[in-house]
């Protein structure tokens, strides 16, 4: 496996309910390397956050997942029982959550909510030592009188400096992955920027990997080594994130790069993609993204697109890639 921490090769999480089967992620596969950032990218409902929770085995029936293979530092995840991975979740491979509100318990202080995963996982640690890994924790990620602040409940921090904490949890045994699952989501503008540079720099010294889940290819476009487009449970285009910018091949791909304001530009209207994603109980026959496509052909809409390599790591699942129109 050489520089690759992660390997997820034909994952499908299938949910079986009495309506019928809901494809939420479907055959879905790519590979993160040591101290790379990933970024995936798709409108609600993609399949984005339970690509990462099928990673983690956190998804509970009616959901079944099924892999050909899940590798983490060399190991098959697929084959871990429970116990198993409860050792690696939140000690090797860790997550950050998108509602810094509802992530942290109101009746805790917050140093009892960092010690928790320190007791977890390096039971061996003091309770002095746990105290100074915390101050630690606090002052890497920005918070000031960490010491003091350990006394504070969630309520007494602002949603930014919340956020700030979950991260520090995160990051406590030393994670060789993390899952920041739309970490901004609940935040203002500004601070999602420091947030997302905090994650980056912090990610980058500790030599970690991370896959950063949101839905704005703008906040990618300055994180993220590469880029995986997703859309209903498929993924649609995959390359670095100079190939999905400045080469977009996939229509909808495209079509979120287009919707994002630019500055100096003057429109009336902001450009949107037309329709609605599909009913997952109902998908079309062919390309799913079909019935809101631009240039969909007749093609495109009684037969699925398989995935190709259009040049080096550069793939797309489209029968007629933007680069030929």
């Amino acid at each position: 496996m050489g520089n690759t921490i992660l390997e997820v090769e034909g994952l499908k999480t299938y949910f079986h309910t009495f309506k019928g089967v809901v494809k939420a992620v479907d055959d879905v596969s790519f590979s993160l390397d040591k101290g790379e950032i990933l970024g995936i990218v798709g409108e609600s409902g993609s399949g984005k956050s339970v690509t990462s929770f099928s990673i983690l085995k956190l998804i509970e029936e009616p959901g079944i997942v099924s892999a050909d293979k899940i590798y983490f530092n060399g190991n098959d995840l697929i084959k871990f029982n429970e116990k198993e991975m409860t050792k690696i979740r939140g000690k090797d491979i860790s997550m950050v959550f998108q509602d810094p509100m509802t992530s942290l318990n109101p009746l805790y202080t917050i140093q009892k909510q960092m010690e928790e995963v320190l007791i977890l996982h390096s039971p061996e640690m003091s309770a002095e030592k746990r105290k100074e890994r915390c101050i630690e924790l606090l002052n890497s990620v920005g918070i000031p009188n960490a010491e003091e602040r350990l006394k504070s409940y969630p309520h007494q921090f602002s949603g930014g400096m919340r956020q700030r904490v979950i991260i520090a949890i995160s990051l406590a045994t030393n994670p060789k992955l993390i899952i920041a699952d739309e970490p901004t989501t609940a935040l203002d503008v500004t601070i999602q920027a420091q947030i997302l540079k905090l994650m980056r720099k912090l990610v980058q010294e500790q030599g970690a990997s991370m896959i950063l889940i949101t839905h704005d290819l703008a906040v990618v476009s300055e994180m993220v080594d590469k880029i995986i487009v997703m859309y209903c449970g498929k993924i649609v285009e995959m390359g670095t994130t100079e190939d999905i910018i400045k080469m977009s091949l996939h229509p909808y791909a495209e079509g979120l790069l287009n919707s994002i304001p630019k500055l100096r530009e003057k429109k009336s209207r902001l450009d949107f993609i037309p329709g609605m994603v599909p009913n997952m109980f109902e998908l079309p026959d062919g390309c799913y993204f079909a019935p809101r496509c631009k240039y969909c052909k007749d093609i495109c809409i009684t037969k699925q697109p398989d995935m190709k390599c259009i040049e080096g790591g550069h793939f797309v699942a489209c029968h007629f890639p933007l680069i030929q129109k």
